[in-house]
């Protein structure tokens, strides 16, 4: 189990989000923009139309991707 936080995804804040994989805190990232911003948080507004634009542009956005693994990958393990 690894921790990444939503500032470390590229959100505004220090929520941890743990997983496996780095597919694991790329999702709970996900949740956890849906949610704010569905609640009214404006601070994650921009975080999560990034997060939007990449589910929607894959090829676009592997580079970000790569870039999560890779620093997923050197995290020690909690």
């Amino acid at each position: 189990m690894k921790t990444m936080t939503c500032k470390d995804l590229g959100g505004p804040c220090d929520l941890a989000h743990h997983g496996e994989s780095a597919d694991d805190v790329i999702n709970a990232q996900d949740k956890h923009l849906k949610e704010v911003v569905k609640a009214g948080d404006e601070a994650h507004k921009p975080a999560r139309k990034d997060m939007k634009g990449r589910w929607l542009r894959p090829k676009q956005a592997l580079g970000w991707y790569n870039d999560v693994k890779a620093r997923f990958a050197e995290l020690p393990e909690d």
